[in-house]
């Protein structure tokens, strides 16, 4: 990052605060698909809604990506809500004394309340990068103090140190890890966030070269799994329930890669790995649904929220344009909630919204203005 540019953004958006109002964003940096996502998905309390299937349940996931999006959108009453939320509902009402449980809703009794304690690790990483990453840029200590508090249990609770691997992420806090057996989930962990908590005490720089032998050695044809499993005896295997298959887990894995900085050190033997994908998509037209990451045989068509994830993996080729075609002439829904957010990160950083440095610290409006789009 550039010594200039943080104070000038945090400037621009004091200011925005000043003349417009706490949470206001000013009009030259308005992100229409952002305030349709706080519109369609996010209550006035602060819940991430996902109306699926009339549940209207909420995750942690939905959390910690809401508060992404509005950190980049400098919207810091709406990031504010979520957290208040987050603390209240997920963890009981203190994140520094036990991880957010993953899954809110109705139970039979038609109880709004926790309907599964269990973390999910990715989750927890997006909360505490969204913690660090807003005190840094906001100049908050609370949110810094608190982002760090959350990083340290995470490493308590949710990291193995893997015979054969290192220090690795679990997907939960409970039931990922078996005796000579773990599984793993490729698309919880992002590059940019383990370089950004490389930083902190810890195993997280112990943890990269692991991570990265997740993306490569987990993915023999280029094509990365929902989940696998390590057994240091035999290696990587599928996981016994989600076989062979990468479909919407996956998807996000490709998504961290392309968004990698120009100069991280792993960029180009990560992208040079994923080009199946690439190749896949150009020759079908658009992403394809599923995968079998062991033969390469693809089926389906991938629903919209896949093209705006691949933007970035397809930036300098001629599929990236027919995916931006596709996502103007196809919108994620007011129903589509895993679409939306799929398209609010693969499409605004394809309109340089944001970004990341190699210190895998956020870089918000890296264009020339806020509205700004190839």
């Amino acid at each position: 990052m550039s010594g200039s540019k943080p104070m000038g953004w945090l400037y621009a958006g004091v200011m925005s605060l000043l003349l417009l109002g706490p949470g206001a964003v000013s009009a030259d940096c308005d992100w229409p698909a952002w305030q349709r996502f706080r519109q369609d998905y996010i209550s006035e309390q602060g819940r991430v809604i996902d109306p699926a299937g009339d549940r209207h349940v909420t995750t942690s996931e939905g959390q910690s990506y809401g508060m992404f999006f509005a950190l980049v959108a400098d919207d810091r009453d709406t990031f504010e809500r979520l957290l208040r939320w987050t603390q209240d509902n997920l963890a009981a009402g203190d994140l520094t004394a036990r991880l957010p449980a993953w899954l809110w809703g109705r139970n039979e009794r038609q109880q709004w309340t926790v309907l599964d304690p269990n973390s999910a690790a990715d989750s927890d990483l997006w909360l505490a990068y969204d913690l660090l990453e807003a005190g840094r840029l906001w100049q908050n200590r609370r949110y810094r103090v608190l982002g760090t508090l959350l990083l340290q249990r995470i490493a308590r609770e949710e990291v193995a140190d893997i015979p054969g691997l290192g220090p690795m992420l679990l997907p939960g806090k409970v039931g990922f890890a078996r005796e000579q057996d773990w599984t793993l989930n490729p698309s919880y962990l992002p590059p940019q966030l383990l370089a950004r908590f490389a930083g902190f005490d810890g195993p997280w720089q112990a943890m990269q070269s692991g991570n990265r032998r997740l993306l490569l050695e987990a993915a023999p044809v280029g094509l990365v799994p929902d989940w696998v499993v390590w057994q240091p005896s035999r290696g990587w295997l599928p996981d016994p329930k989600a076989g062979s298959i990468g479909s919407y887990d996956a998807i996000r894995s490709y998504l961290w890669v392309g968004m990698l900085a120009d100069g991280d050190p792993d960029k180009a033997q990560l992208l040079s790995h994923m080009k199946s994908m690439v190749e896949l998509t150009v020759a079908r037209g658009m992403p394809p649904e599923r995968v079998d990451v062991l033969t390469g045989e693809a089926s389906g068509s991938g629903p919209v929220g896949f093209s705006a994830a691949l933007l970035p993996l397809l930036q300098g080729t001629a599929a990236a344009e027919v995916q931006r075609r596709r996502l103007a002439e196809r919108p994620a829904g007011e129903r589509g909630y895993y679409d939306a957010v799929l398209t609010l990160f693969g499409e605004g950083w394809d309109q340089r919204r944001y970004g990341f440095n190699r210190a895998g610290e956020l870089l918000p409006n890296r264009g020339d203005a806020c509205t700004s789009s190839r």
